[in-house]
Protein backbone atom coordinates (compact mmCIF):
# COMPACT_ATOMS: atom_id res chain seq x y z
CA UNK A 1 0.00 0.00 0.00
CA UNK A 2 2.69 2.14 0.65
CA UNK A 3 4.47 1.46 -2.47
CA UNK A 4 0.97 2.50 -4.38
CA UNK A 5 0.53 5.55 -2.17
CA UNK A 6 3.93 6.61 -3.49
CA UNK A 7 3.84 6.30 -6.85
CA UNK A 8 0.62 7.84 -7.08
CA UNK A 9 2.30 10.95 -5.26
CA UNK A 10 5.15 10.90 -7.94
CA UNK A 11 2.50 10.60 -10.52
CA UNK A 12 0.94 14.30 -9.94
CA UNK A 13 4.16 15.83 -9.12
CA UNK A 14 4.04 17.05 -13.27
CA UNK A 15 0.74 17.71 -12.99
CA UNK A 16 1.33 20.19 -9.97
CA UNK A 17 4.12 21.48 -11.72
CA UNK A 18 2.51 21.83 -15.13
CA UNK A 19 0.04 23.77 -13.63
CA UNK A 20 2.09 25.82 -11.80
CA UNK A 21 3.94 27.42 -14.53
CA UNK A 22 1.00 27.76 -16.97
CA UNK A 23 -1.32 29.59 -14.00
CA UNK A 24 0.29 33.43 -13.97
CA UNK A 25 -1.84 33.73 -10.77
CA UNK A 26 -0.31 30.95 -9.00
CA UNK A 27 2.21 31.63 -6.08
CA UNK A 28 5.12 29.35 -7.54
CA UNK A 29 4.79 32.06 -10.58
CA UNK A 30 5.13 34.83 -8.28
CA UNK A 31 7.86 33.60 -6.74
CA UNK A 32 9.60 33.58 -9.53
CA UNK A 33 9.09 36.64 -10.86
CA UNK A 34 10.45 37.93 -7.41
CA UNK A 35 13.74 36.09 -7.59
CA UNK A 36 14.39 37.25 -11.28
CA UNK A 37 13.48 40.84 -10.33
CA UNK A 38 16.14 40.76 -7.48
CA UNK A 39 18.65 39.02 -9.59
CA UNK A 40 18.33 41.59 -12.68
CA UNK A 41 17.33 45.60 -12.06
CA UNK A 42 13.87 45.59 -13.63
CA UNK A 43 13.51 47.74 -16.99
CA UNK A 44 12.32 51.13 -15.39
CA UNK A 45 15.15 50.84 -12.92
CA UNK A 46 17.53 50.36 -16.05
CA UNK A 47 16.05 53.52 -17.67
CA UNK A 48 16.44 55.27 -14.47
CA UNK A 49 20.03 55.32 -14.35
CA UNK A 50 22.29 57.29 -16.90
CA UNK A 51 23.41 55.19 -19.66
CA UNK A 52 27.13 56.23 -19.36
CA UNK A 53 27.22 53.58 -16.52
CA UNK A 54 26.46 50.81 -18.85
CA UNK A 55 28.75 49.04 -20.88
CA UNK A 56 28.42 47.54 -24.45
CA UNK A 57 29.60 44.14 -22.92
CA UNK A 58 26.81 43.78 -20.16
CA UNK A 59 23.63 41.64 -21.05
CA UNK A 60 20.81 40.97 -19.25
CA UNK A 61 20.84 36.70 -18.90
CA UNK A 62 18.41 35.17 -19.24
CA UNK A 63 15.67 37.79 -20.37
CA UNK A 64 13.72 37.12 -23.30
CA UNK A 65 10.70 39.19 -24.58
CA UNK A 66 8.58 36.36 -24.77
CA UNK A 67 8.56 35.28 -21.31
CA UNK A 68 8.86 36.08 -17.84
CA UNK A 69 7.86 40.49 -17.19
CA UNK A 70 7.78 41.24 -20.85
CA UNK A 71 5.13 38.47 -21.37
CA UNK A 72 2.71 41.54 -20.26
CA UNK A 73 1.53 43.28 -23.19
CA UNK A 74 0.21 46.40 -21.26
CA UNK A 75 3.69 46.80 -19.41
CA UNK A 76 5.90 46.29 -22.52
CA UNK A 77 4.09 48.50 -24.95
CA UNK A 78 3.83 51.57 -21.91
CA UNK A 79 7.85 50.62 -21.46
CA UNK A 80 9.27 50.83 -25.27
CA UNK A 81 6.33 52.38 -26.65
CA UNK A 82 8.24 54.34 -30.30
CA UNK A 83 11.49 52.26 -28.95
CA UNK A 84 13.19 49.87 -32.49
CA UNK A 85 14.86 47.03 -30.44
CA UNK A 86 18.25 45.98 -32.73
CA UNK A 87 19.73 43.88 -29.58
CA UNK A 88 20.40 44.73 -25.85
CA UNK A 89 19.22 47.19 -24.13
CA UNK A 90 22.44 49.29 -24.11
CA UNK A 91 21.59 49.30 -27.96
CA UNK A 92 18.36 50.95 -26.98
CA UNK A 93 20.03 53.77 -25.15
CA UNK A 94 22.23 54.34 -27.64
CA UNK A 95 19.85 55.08 -30.25
CA UNK A 96 17.57 56.98 -28.61
CA UNK A 97 20.85 59.25 -27.66
CA UNK A 98 21.62 59.15 -31.49
CA UNK A 99 18.47 59.74 -32.15
CA UNK A 100 17.55 62.76 -29.98
CA UNK A 101 21.40 64.40 -31.79
CA UNK A 102 19.86 63.89 -35.05
CA UNK A 103 16.73 65.70 -34.04
CA UNK A 104 18.53 68.71 -32.15
CA UNK A 105 20.48 68.92 -35.88
CA UNK A 106 17.57 68.54 -37.92
CA UNK A 107 15.97 71.60 -36.01
CA UNK A 108 19.11 73.65 -36.82
CA UNK A 109 19.14 72.68 -40.14
CA UNK A 110 15.80 73.32 -40.46
CA UNK A 111 15.72 77.01 -39.15
CA UNK A 112 19.21 77.88 -41.55
CA UNK A 113 17.21 75.88 -44.48
CA UNK A 114 13.48 77.94 -43.81
CA UNK A 115 15.77 81.33 -43.47
CA UNK A 116 17.57 81.08 -46.56
CA UNK A 117 14.49 79.93 -48.41
CA UNK A 118 12.44 82.94 -46.93
CA UNK A 119 15.07 85.09 -48.43
CA UNK A 120 14.63 83.22 -51.61
CA UNK A 121 11.30 83.40 -51.92
CA UNK A 122 10.73 86.92 -51.06
CA UNK A 123 13.54 88.03 -53.90
CA UNK A 124 11.71 85.77 -56.25
CA UNK A 125 8.21 87.04 -55.23
CA UNK A 126 9.46 90.78 -55.09
CA UNK A 127 10.67 89.94 -58.82
CA UNK A 128 7.58 87.92 -59.79
CA UNK A 129 5.79 91.87 -59.40
CA UNK A 130 7.51 92.39 -62.79
CA UNK A 131 6.08 91.31 -65.92
CA UNK A 132 7.83 90.71 -69.17
CA UNK A 133 6.95 94.06 -70.77
CA UNK A 134 8.16 95.44 -67.42
CA UNK A 135 11.55 94.31 -67.75
CA UNK A 136 11.64 95.23 -71.38
CA UNK A 137 10.84 98.53 -70.56
CA UNK A 138 13.61 99.06 -67.75
CA UNK A 139 16.35 97.65 -70.01
CA UNK A 140 15.42 99.88 -72.94
CA UNK A 141 14.89 102.91 -70.58
CA UNK A 142 18.18 102.03 -68.83
CA UNK A 143 20.11 102.38 -72.15
CA UNK A 144 18.63 105.46 -72.84
CA UNK A 145 19.32 107.36 -69.81
CA UNK A 146 23.29 105.95 -70.11
CA UNK A 147 22.87 107.33 -73.77
CA UNK A 148 22.02 110.75 -72.48
CA UNK A 149 23.90 110.43 -70.04
CA UNK A 150 26.92 110.66 -72.90
CA UNK A 151 25.87 113.82 -73.73
CA UNK A 152 25.99 115.82 -70.26
CA UNK A 153 28.90 114.12 -68.18
CA UNK A 154 32.46 114.06 -68.42
CA UNK A 155 33.81 112.29 -71.58
CA UNK A 156 36.88 110.67 -69.73
CA UNK A 157 34.31 109.72 -67.03
CA UNK A 158 32.08 107.88 -68.81
CA UNK A 159 34.86 106.35 -70.99
CA UNK A 160 36.58 104.82 -67.89
CA UNK A 161 33.12 103.35 -66.53
CA UNK A 162 31.07 102.63 -69.42
CA UNK A 163 33.36 101.50 -72.18
CA UNK A 164 35.25 98.08 -72.08
CA UNK A 165 38.87 98.32 -72.61
CA UNK A 166 41.80 96.04 -71.69
CA UNK A 167 43.02 98.52 -69.65
CA UNK A 168 40.05 99.32 -68.19
CA UNK A 169 40.09 95.39 -67.09
CA UNK A 170 43.31 95.65 -65.74
CA UNK A 171 42.80 98.81 -63.53
CA UNK A 172 40.26 96.76 -61.81
CA UNK A 173 37.39 98.40 -63.27
CA UNK A 174 35.23 95.25 -63.67
CA UNK A 175 31.73 96.81 -63.77
CA UNK A 176 32.66 97.76 -67.52
CA UNK A 177 31.62 94.13 -68.24
CA UNK A 178 27.92 95.01 -67.49
CA UNK A 179 27.79 98.89 -68.08
CA UNK A 180 29.11 98.84 -71.41
CA UNK A 181 26.48 96.90 -72.86
CA UNK A 182 24.11 100.02 -71.29
CA UNK A 183 26.34 102.15 -73.06
CA UNK A 184 25.56 103.54 -76.62
CA UNK A 185 26.95 106.63 -78.46
CA UNK A 186 25.23 106.27 -81.94
CA UNK A 187 21.75 106.99 -82.37
CA UNK A 188 21.36 104.44 -84.76
CA UNK A 189 23.07 101.75 -82.37
CA UNK A 190 21.07 102.68 -80.00
CA UNK A 191 17.63 102.30 -81.97
CA UNK A 192 18.72 99.38 -83.61
CA UNK A 193 19.68 97.69 -80.32
CA UNK A 194 16.64 98.55 -78.80
CA UNK A 195 14.39 97.40 -81.56
CA UNK A 196 16.02 94.44 -81.62
CA UNK A 197 15.42 93.94 -77.72
CA UNK A 198 11.99 94.84 -77.21
CA UNK A 199 10.88 92.21 -80.11
CA UNK A 200 13.25 89.20 -79.35
CA UNK A 201 13.33 89.91 -75.63
CA UNK A 202 9.58 89.89 -75.51
CA UNK A 203 8.81 86.42 -77.47
CA UNK A 204 11.97 85.25 -75.06
CA UNK A 205 10.06 86.79 -71.46
CA UNK A 206 6.41 85.36 -72.50
CA UNK A 207 8.06 81.95 -72.90
CA UNK A 208 11.13 81.60 -69.68
CA UNK A 209 9.73 84.78 -67.60
CA UNK A 210 10.89 87.97 -66.83
CA UNK A 211 13.38 86.58 -64.80
CA UNK A 212 15.34 84.71 -67.43
CA UNK A 213 15.31 87.23 -69.78
CA UNK A 214 16.83 89.42 -67.39
CA UNK A 215 19.48 87.03 -66.85
CA UNK A 216 19.93 86.05 -70.79
CA UNK A 217 20.44 89.89 -71.15
CA UNK A 218 23.28 90.29 -68.30
CA UNK A 219 24.70 86.82 -69.19
CA UNK A 220 25.25 87.98 -72.83
CA UNK A 221 26.60 91.69 -71.64
CA UNK A 222 29.46 89.94 -69.42
CA UNK A 223 29.86 87.32 -72.85
CA UNK A 224 30.51 89.83 -75.08
CA UNK A 225 32.93 91.81 -73.01
CA UNK A 226 35.24 88.90 -72.48
CA UNK A 227 35.23 88.01 -76.23
CA UNK A 228 36.34 91.28 -76.50
CA UNK A 229 38.67 91.65 -73.92
CA UNK A 230 40.50 88.07 -75.36
CA UNK A 231 40.17 89.42 -78.90
CA UNK A 232 42.10 92.49 -78.58
CA UNK A 233 44.60 91.02 -75.97
CA UNK A 234 45.61 88.09 -78.01
CA UNK A 235 44.40 88.22 -81.35
CA UNK A 236 44.70 91.67 -82.87
CA UNK A 237 48.17 91.51 -82.06
CA UNK A 238 49.02 88.40 -83.56
CA UNK A 239 46.70 89.61 -86.63
CA UNK A 240 48.45 92.78 -86.39
CA UNK A 241 51.94 91.64 -86.46
CA UNK A 242 51.36 89.21 -89.48
CA UNK A 243 50.06 91.48 -91.46
CA UNK A 244 52.31 94.46 -90.37
CA UNK A 245 49.80 97.05 -89.57
CA UNK A 246 50.79 99.87 -87.79
CA UNK A 247 47.46 101.20 -86.30
CA UNK A 248 46.37 104.44 -84.31
CA UNK A 249 45.77 102.93 -80.63
CA UNK A 250 47.37 99.59 -79.46
CA UNK A 251 44.68 97.18 -78.79
CA UNK A 252 44.66 97.18 -75.11
CA UNK A 253 43.84 100.82 -75.24
CA UNK A 254 40.67 100.11 -77.84
CA UNK A 255 37.76 100.62 -76.27
CA UNK A 256 34.17 99.30 -76.71
CA UNK A 257 30.71 100.11 -75.70
CA UNK A 258 27.07 98.90 -77.27
CA UNK A 259 24.20 96.66 -76.16
CA UNK A 260 24.94 93.79 -79.06
CA UNK A 261 26.59 91.22 -77.42
CA UNK A 262 23.15 90.97 -75.21
CA UNK A 263 20.74 91.65 -77.37
CA UNK A 264 22.59 89.00 -80.26
CA UNK A 265 22.17 86.15 -77.05
CA UNK A 266 18.56 87.44 -76.71
CA UNK A 267 17.74 87.14 -80.36
CA UNK A 268 19.59 83.86 -81.23
CA UNK A 269 18.20 82.13 -78.87
CA UNK A 270 14.88 83.25 -80.09
CA UNK A 271 16.46 81.84 -83.52
CA UNK A 272 17.32 78.72 -81.96
CA UNK A 273 14.26 77.86 -80.58
CA UNK A 274 12.13 78.67 -83.59
CA UNK A 275 14.27 77.99 -86.51
CA UNK A 276 11.12 78.10 -89.53
CA UNK A 277 9.68 81.31 -87.79
CA UNK A 278 9.43 84.02 -90.49
CA UNK A 279 11.59 87.10 -89.29
CA UNK A 280 11.00 90.45 -91.56
CA UNK A 281 14.63 91.18 -92.62
CA UNK A 282 14.94 95.56 -92.39
CA UNK A 283 11.47 95.12 -91.67
CA UNK A 284 10.52 94.47 -95.12
CA UNK A 285 12.07 90.80 -96.01
CA UNK A 286 10.72 87.62 -94.92
CA UNK A 287 13.38 85.32 -94.35
CA UNK A 288 13.25 82.04 -92.12
CA UNK A 289 14.71 82.78 -88.53
CA UNK A 290 17.79 80.46 -89.50
CA UNK A 291 18.64 82.03 -92.46
CA UNK A 292 18.70 85.26 -90.41
CA UNK A 293 21.07 83.36 -87.71
CA UNK A 294 23.33 82.16 -90.22
CA UNK A 295 23.62 85.46 -91.90
CA UNK A 296 24.46 87.14 -88.81
CA UNK A 297 27.30 84.63 -87.36
CA UNK A 298 29.00 84.32 -90.65
CA UNK A 299 29.05 88.49 -91.02
CA UNK A 300 30.35 88.38 -87.93
CA UNK A 301 33.33 86.02 -88.59
CA UNK A 302 33.90 87.98 -91.91
CA UNK A 303 34.42 91.00 -89.09
CA UNK A 304 37.26 88.77 -86.89
CA UNK A 305 39.10 87.81 -89.97
CA UNK A 306 39.34 91.34 -91.87
CA UNK A 307 39.76 93.00 -88.60
CA UNK A 308 37.12 95.03 -88.67
CA UNK A 309 37.83 98.35 -86.48
CA UNK A 310 34.61 99.56 -86.41
CA UNK A 311 31.71 97.35 -85.33
CA UNK A 312 33.17 94.24 -82.85
CA UNK A 313 32.12 91.06 -84.72
CA UNK A 314 33.88 89.43 -81.26
CA UNK A 315 31.41 91.11 -78.58
CA UNK A 316 28.44 89.82 -81.13
CA UNK A 317 30.07 86.28 -80.92
CA UNK A 318 30.07 86.21 -77.13
CA UNK A 319 26.31 86.76 -77.53
CA UNK A 320 26.38 83.67 -79.92
CA UNK A 321 28.16 81.33 -77.49
CA UNK A 322 26.00 82.50 -74.68
CA UNK A 323 22.84 81.99 -76.15
CA UNK A 324 23.62 78.37 -77.42
CA UNK A 325 24.59 77.62 -73.84
CA UNK A 326 20.91 78.42 -72.91
CA UNK A 327 19.86 76.74 -75.75
CA UNK A 328 21.29 73.57 -74.53
CA UNK A 329 20.07 74.00 -71.43
CA UNK A 330 16.75 74.29 -72.62
CA UNK A 331 16.71 71.25 -74.48
CA UNK A 332 18.04 69.44 -71.37
CA UNK A 333 15.49 70.77 -69.51
CA UNK A 334 17.12 73.03 -66.95
CA UNK A 335 14.46 75.98 -67.50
Amino acid sequence: MQRLLSLKLLSKIPRNLSNATTNPSSETSLSLISKTNQCHPSPQQLFSVPYTTFSHSWRPQNVKFSHGVFSNPLFSKQLFANTHFKGDLSNVLVNRTVGLVRTQLGRRNFHSNFLVGSTRRSWRSSFGRFSTDGVVLCLILTNVAVFLLWRVADSRFMMRNFMISVDNFTSGRVHTFITSAFSHISTWHLISNMVGLYFFGTSIGRYFGPEFLLKLYLSGAVAGSVFYLVYHAFIVPSLQTQRRQVLSMHPSQTPGLGASGAVNAVMLLNIFLFPTKIIYFNFVIPVPAILLGIFIIGKDVVRILEGDTQVSGSAHLGGVAMAAIAWARVRRGRF
